[in-house]
């Protein structure tokens, strides 16, 4: 049997990160997590953040250093997200939301991995 557990990130600085990424989706880092590795719970998936030393952050859209992942977060609506994303650090690369109001948002957290806040017209929201 085959368990996902964890979604790790690699960055210089995993307190820094991890503190982004708990503002960005409401959810405390664990009280374990070090210098070394940080993780923020999601059920029985965690994502966590492993130091690396020499980091080189990816230069997407550029191949020079190509993205590895991206995150998707959906929201239901763009503009409070945005601004609340960019006030914690991120910083809009892309934009490709239509005219209906759905599409996503590309964006880099502040130490350059790209992720996006998406829009569906089939998502549903409690």
């Amino acid at each position: 049997m085959l368990k996902l557990t964890d979604f790790i990130i690699d960055c210089p600085d995993t307190m820094k990160l991890a503190a982004f990424y708990a503002e960005v989706t409401g959810r405390a880092p664990k009280e374990d997590s070090t210098e070394l590795w940080a993780g923020i719970p999601f059920g029985e998936v965690e994502l966590a953040f492993q130091r690396v030393e020499d980091y080189v952050p990816p230069t997407w859209p550029s191949n020079e250093h190509p993205k590895q992942y991206h995150l998707d977060f959906e929201v239901d609506e763009f503009e409070p997200e945005q601004r609340r994303v960019i006030d914690l650090g991120a910083t809009l690369q892309q934009n490709f939301i239509n005219a209906e109001g759905y599409g996503w948002q590309v964006y880099t957290d502040p130490i350059g991995h790209p992720f996006c806040l998406c829009r569906n017209s089939w998502a549903v929201w409690p």
